[in-house]
């Protein structure tokens, strides 16, 4: 519907609309999501359907995560919509525990502990949010970071100073 909005100028009734609708058309993706297959059909018709960027879940465990992108470049599928991969700070031990309560959010042990043995958690998981971007920036596909700061934005400018994201970084050629 919003394709044919932007692209063709017409409503869902067919009727015609005048003037340029200037809009992206985003969706999400859930790269830990078995069965994998069939979540890579899923998301190619999400991108036929015109989908020009995907936002990831949050991403925790890496390994998994890249071995997605794989399948993401096998199917050519970054070259079609903007991969946006989504990482989001944890703030506390509770919340932490809350995560790993929510089925298909993978927390790996290592960084559960990290965040309930730190002094400041809150500072932990920036810290973890800022090594998981470094690591992103090197995953062939990955177009941009989308931080994920669930009521914990006053957090976000420390993460985007840190990660070096501002001023944007230049594009590779």
């Amino acid at each position: 519907m919003m394709k044919t909005l932007r692209d063709d100028h017409r409503v869902e009734s067919g009727e015609a609309i005048s003037g340029e609708v200037p809009l992206y058309i985003g969706t999400v993706a859930h790269p830990f999501a078995e069965p994998l297959q069939l979540h890579m059909i899923t998301l190619a018709k999400k991108i036929r359907a015109g989908a020009d960027f995907i936002q990831t879940q949050a991403i925790f465990e890496m390994p998994r995560f890249i071995a997605w992108m794989d399948k993401v470049r096998e199917q050519g599928l970054h070259e079609k919509a903007h991969i946006l991969a989504s990482v989001l700070p944890i703030k506390s031990a509770e919340m932490v525990r809350r995560m790993r309560e929510v089925p298909g959010m993978l927390v790996p042990d290592e960084l559960a502990q990290r965040i309930e043995r730190a002094a400041d958690a809150k500072a932990e998981g920036v810290r973890i949010c800022v090594e998981t971007i470094e690591q992103l920036k090197r995953v062939p596909g990955v177009h941009g970071i989308h931080i994920m700061a669930v009521a914990g934005e006053d957090s976000v400018p420390d993460i985007v100073k840190q990660a070096g994201l501002s001023p944007r970084p230049a594009q590779p050629r």
